[in-house]
């Protein structure tokens, strides 16, 4: 076995293990012992190091196309999303890309402790390759632009809600200084992982639980 699976393997054992106790939403850093979130990031940055796609714009658009499932992350927003008012707790969280029309959404499930609602928070945005001129960050680097932020809430005590799926929409944030980045530093048919521009990291695994993306 080579090099970069047994790292990858490393990982994901890491990884599953304390998603167990998640119920399948994304584990933070936060949330982790400071030895734990050390080892997965000295796991994440060895992989990042065998990457089998260096220039993934390049050369493989096709793995990064269809949905993602969040294993793990230390940006702000999802840290945030951890700790929900009024009982709601977070569910599973999927980024589902269309390459060819260079779109994508991130789809958060939200559900209530006691059963008593779930639903959703999806932002959708576009992206583009980042015009940089000095190597190696001209063909792995995105440029991000956020567009719409749905809420929505699809049962109530398990009657779902059509009228409230969605209930608000609005303009997603973009950040006032800068444009939003992400560089994909691993990449193949199972596993990515990506640095946003603040140095947040994000961790996930090729998904079917998702239908093909529709904007």
């Amino acid at each position: 076995m080579n090099n970069q699976l047994l790292i990858k393997e490393k990982l994901q054992a890491t990884l599953e293990k304390i998603q167990t106790k998640s119920d399948g939403s994304p584990v933070t850093d936060l949330q982790l012992d400071k030895t734990l979130a050390e080892e997965i990031e000295k796991l994440t940055t060895e992989l990042e190091s065998v990457n089998p796609n260096l220039n993934p714009l390049l050369y493989a658009t096709y793995l990064l196309n269809g949905a993602w499932q969040l294993q793990y992350s230390t940006a702000r927003e999802i840290r945030s999303l951890i700790s929900l008012p009024l009982g709601l707790k977070l569910g599973k969280v999927y980024q589902v890309i269309d390459v060819a029309n260079k779109l994508f959404f991130n789809l958060a499930k939200v559900k209530h402790s006691l059963g008593l609602a779930s639903g959703y928070v999806k932002v959708t945005a576009s992206f583009e390759p980042a015009k940089e001129d000095l190597e190696p960050l001209a063909n792995k680097r995105i440029n991000v632009y956020f567009d719409k932020r749905y809420l929505s809430i699809e049962k109530i005590v398990g009657i779902n809600t059509p009228q409230l799926n969605p209930f608000k929409v609005v303009s997603a944030n973009n950040p006032t200084s800068r444009t939003a980045t992400l560089d994909i530093t691993y990449l193949d048919e199972t596993l990515r992982i990506g640095r946003g521009g603040d140095g947040s990291l994000f961790i996930l695994s090729k998904s079917h639980d998702l239908p093909d993306f529709t904007s």
